[in-house]
């Protein structure tokens, strides 16, 4: 969330995401759940707060989220990332009151508890969302060592000064954030040096991944999202080499609880293709944000020279996060003004070019909103207009929706929640050239045919300066991609000279599109319209 925090640090505001070590315990891994290969996962990234409200309050909630697992499951995703669900004073729930502790407003552990079980239940999986190296004053360890040298939790936070009155500055040398309901709090660096923070943050994470202890795991997290992933925390150089002194050693320990459990890093840096974090970090999944950013410029060179690194650089084993938005970031709909081709380019590279692929809550309906820097001022509402209400409802209003921020300020005077616009679960369902239903038709494409999740990508050369075509291929058979990134019709022939997949005369079939592709010996031509996206699998 680098990116984000530069935008908005005047804010004061960033959600920022880290896992802390702990004691580094060992066990003997129990029996596991049977789960699907990592590549044929489909996450589905939920601001729960915005999601659906079960008992009126406004506020999105577990029990919400319960109700509404039908509909994810009918799109088709197979997994859940929850941002942060403990106490908080801010709205997104990071910057921590209590780690142990379920925001009242989502509901209660029990709640929480049963959301877990009935994902497993239906063969989904779920990541948490976890930020524990920042603490805000309300918090045990702010509040019994500030002005205390001698309390027994001195050594959690990072002090200036030896009457610890000075904690030590947040990137950019913040001290406090604010929300957008005018709370202001300070907020202090965790100290991930010391041996008490190591040993709660093994206990915190193990419990969230085993809460009852039996060595099930079926009512605990199949993974975690670490963000802002640092080896320099913030740069400072205060706490270094954080790969080697507390992330390595933190997520060794707590596999061997569960060997399964999954780590998600987002680089601090977004620039990063992550190969860092695996190398030295230990984690299993890293965020492709060059990938994200090739995808959204519509450029077919960038497409193709960031494809072949990002996948090329990923180590075996390892897998890439293919998003098109987030929370910290503009939303894809707003960044292609509503174009409903493009959206729909954008949902095939996201679902189909490799890596594991994520959808932020309301992509699949082309939800708009763009945050920014200081667009109301100091406060954390500049992210609002990323993380609105999920839009059920034609008239956007309706039992389930979470408008927690209404009429709070500028950010609802100037929503993007339209009524009528087109944009809602109600007007698309029933419409078959809808965004929805597009993602539905692509998301199961790519289940019944392996070779769109587990297939090896490669970049397809061809004439055309717009359009973008690309290989996933496996031992016996592959799938042919190829988009027309233009307004305007293209001809295009590609020549499978030196790809992984020869032609050979043989006429591919048509998976998805109303485009007839021609095949002379190893080349194959076609004359696509506008934003046309083509699908094609051939026997090898």
């Amino acid at each position: 969330m680098l990116r984000s925090l530069k935008e908005n640090f005047l804010l004061l505001f960033l959600p920022l995401i880290f896992i802390q070590s702990g004691n580094f315990d060992s066990g003997n891994p129990s029996k596991q759940l049977k789960s699907d290969p990592p590549q044929q996962e489909i996450i589905y990234h939920v601001f729960l707060r915005s999601f659906y409200d079960s008992n009126g309050d406004q506020q999105g909630d577990l029990k919400g989220l319960k109700l509404q697992l039908d509909y994810l499951q009918q799109l088709g995703v197979t997994a859940i990332l929850l941002t942060p669900l403990y106490k908080s004073v801010f709205y997104h729930n990071y910057f921590a009151t209590d780690f142990e502790q379920i925001d009242d407003e989502y509901g209660t552990m029990q709640d929480y508890l049963d959301l877990v079980k009935e994902i497993h239940k239906r063969g989904m999986k779920i990541y948490m969302d976890m930020e524990t190296q920042y603490v805000t004053e309300d918090h045990l360890w702010f509040k019994d060592s500030y002005g205390n040298p001698k309390s027994s939790y001195s050594d959690y936070l990072l002090y200036t000064d030896s009457l610890n009155t000075k904690t030590e500055p947040m990137m950019f040398g913040l001290t406090q954030l604010g929300g957008y309901d005018g709370t202001i709090r300070k907020v202090a660096l965790v100290n991930l040096y010391s041996k008490n923070v190591q040993d709660y943050n093994y206990k915190l994470f193990k419990h969230f991944m085993d809460p009852n202890g039996d060595r099930k795991f079926d009512d605990g997290v199949d993974g975690f999202r670490l963000d802002h992933m640092m080896d320099d925390l913030d740069w400072k150089g205060k706490l270094t080499d954080l790969f080697s002194r507390f992330w390595n050693p933190l997520l060794t320990s707590l596999r061997k609880v569960n060997p399964k459990i999954i780590f998600i890093a987002e680089q601090a840096d977004w620039n990063s293709y992550g190969v860092e974090y695996f190398e030295k970090g230990g984690v299993d999944r890293v965020f492709a944000f060059h990938l994200q950013q090739a995808i959204a410029s519509f450029n077919k060179e960038k497409l193709m020279r960031v494809a072949d690194s990002t996948f090329s650089l990923t180590p075996a084993g390892k897998q890439q996060i293919v998003f098109l938005e987030n929370h910290d970031m503009q939303r894809f709909g707003s960044t292609v003004h509503e174009n409903l081709s493009k959206l729909k380019i954008g949902g095939t590279l996201n679902l189909l070019i490799g890596g594991v692929p994520s959808i932020y809550y309301g992509q699949e309906l082309g939800m708009q909103g763009v945050g920014g820097f200081a667009k109301f001022g100091n406060t954390d509402a500049n992210d609002i207009p990323r993380r609105e209400a999920f839009e059920w409802y034609k008239a956007d209003s309706g039992a389930g929706m979470a408008l927690w921020y209404k009429n709070s300020g500028p950010w609802w005077d100037r929503t993007n929640l339209k009524p009528n616009d087109g944009i809602s679960v109600e007007e698309e369902k029933n419409d078959p050239n809808s965004l929805l239903n597009f993602y539905k038709t692509i998301i199961q494409l790519r289940k019944v045919h392996p070779v769109l999740y587990d297939g090896t990508y490669q970049s397809l050369k061809n004439d055309n300066d717009q359009v973008f075509s690309f290989l996933r291929y496996e031992k016996d058979h592959a799938a042919i991609v190829v988009i027309n990134l233009s307004e305007l019709r293209q001809q295009v022939t590609i020549n499978f000279s030196g790809s992984a997949t020869s032609i050979n005369g043989k006429q591919p079939r048509i998976l998805y599109g109303n485009v007839q592709a021609q095949v002379q010996a190893n080349t194959l031509s076609a004359s696509l319209p506008q934003f046309a996206i083509l699908v094609l699998e051939i026997s090898i």
